[in-house]
C-alpha cells in the first residue's frame, strides 16, 4: 500500500510539473505571437492607409525588446529579470499606443484589449516572482506574485463588467454558450468570485484551476468566433488574433498559479 501511494504521489507530481512547464511555455512564448500578429495587423492597416498604434521607428524598438525578453525567458536565462522586463516593455508600449491615438476603438473593444494586456503583465510579474520554476534556486518573491495576481483580478473584473454592460460581449457569450441568460449570469457571478479570490490572495490555487478550465472554452467558443467579431463587429482580423493570443497567455499564467500557486 505504501509503495502504491508513493507511486501515485510521484505520478501526480510529474503531471503537475508537466502542466507547469506547459503554462511556462505558453506565457514565455507569448511575446513572439504578440509581435507576429502585431506586424500582420499593421500590414492589414497599411492596405487601408491606416497608421499603426505606435510610430514606426519606435515600433521596431518595441518589438525588438519584446523578442529579446521572450528569447531569454524561453531559454531560461535570467528568467525572472527578463519576465520583469517583458512586463515593463508591454506596459510602456501599451501606454505609448494609448497616447499615440492613431487607432480609434470603441469603449467595449478598449476594455477587451487593455484588460487582457493588464492580465498578461500580471502573468509576467507572477513569472518574475519565481513561480513556475522546476528547480527553484532562490526564494520566491511573494510581493511580485501578489501584484501579478491583482492584475489578473482586475482583468476578471473587466470581464464580469463586460458581461453586464457590453452588448457586444453579451451577444458573443449568448451565441457561444448554451443556457442563454441564466448561463450568462452564472458566468458573471463566477468571474466575480474569481476576481475576489485573485484580488484578496485567498484560495488562489483553486481559483487558478477553475480559470484554467474556463479559458480554453472561452478561446474556442467566444474568442474563436471570428465570423462574429470580424464580420459582425468589424474587429480587425489580426487584432482579434492578437486577443486570442493574449487569452492563451493568460491561460498559461493561470496554469502556473494552478500548479505552483
Amino acid at each position: 500500500m505504501a509503495a502504491g501511494s508513493g507511486g501515485s504521489a510521484r505520478r501526480r507530481r510529474g503531471a503537475l510539473r508537466l502542466l507547469m512547464r506547459v503554462g511556462s511555455v505558453l506565457l514565455t512564448r507569448f511575446p513572439f505571437w504578440h509581435c507576429f500578429s502585431g506586424l500582420l495587423l499593421n500590414a492589414e492597416r497599411a492596405e487601408h492607409r491606416r497608421k499603426p498604434d505606435i510610430q514606426v521607428p519606435y515600433l521596431y524598438f518595441d518589438m525588438g525588446a519584446a523578442v529579446l525578453c521572450a528569447s531569454f525567458m524561453s531559454f531560461g536565462v535570467k528568467r525572472r529579470w527578463f519576465a520583469l522586463g517583458a512586463a515593463l516593455q508591454l506596459a510602456v508600449s501599451t501606454y505609448a499606443a494609448y497616447l499615440g491615438g492613431y487607432a480609434h476603438y470603441g469603449d467595449w473593444l478598449k476594455i477587451r484589449m487593455y484588460s487582457r494586456t493588464i492580465a498578461i503583465i500580471g502573468g509576467f510579474l507572477v513569472l518574475a516572482s519565481g513561480a513556475g520554476e522546476i528547480y527553484r534556486q532562490k526564494p520566491r518573491n511573494r510581493s511580485l506574485q501578489s501584484t501579478g495576481q491583482v492584475f489578473i483580478g482586475i482583468y476578471l473584473i473587466c470581464v464580469a463588467y463586460s458581461l453586464q454592460h457590453s452588448k457586444e460581449d453579451r451577444l458573443a457569450y449568448l451565441s457561444g454558450i448554451p443556457g442563454g441568460e441564466i448561463a450568462l449570469q452564472l458566468l458573471f457571478v463566477l468571474y466575480g468570485i474569481l476576481a475576489l479570490s485573485f484580488l484578496s490572495g485567498y484560495y488562489i490555487t483553486l481559483a487558478a484551476q477553475i480559470l484554467s478550465v474556463i479559458l480554453p472554452l472561452v478561446v474556442l467558443f467566444i474568442d474563436g468566433n471570428l465570423g462574429y467579431w470580424h464580420d459582425s463587429r468589424r474587429v480587425e482580423f489580426w487584432n482579434q488574433m492578437k486577443l486570442i493570443g493574449q487569452s492563451v497567455g493568460i491561460f498559461g499564467a493561470s496554469v502556473i498559479l494552478a500548479t505552483d500557486g
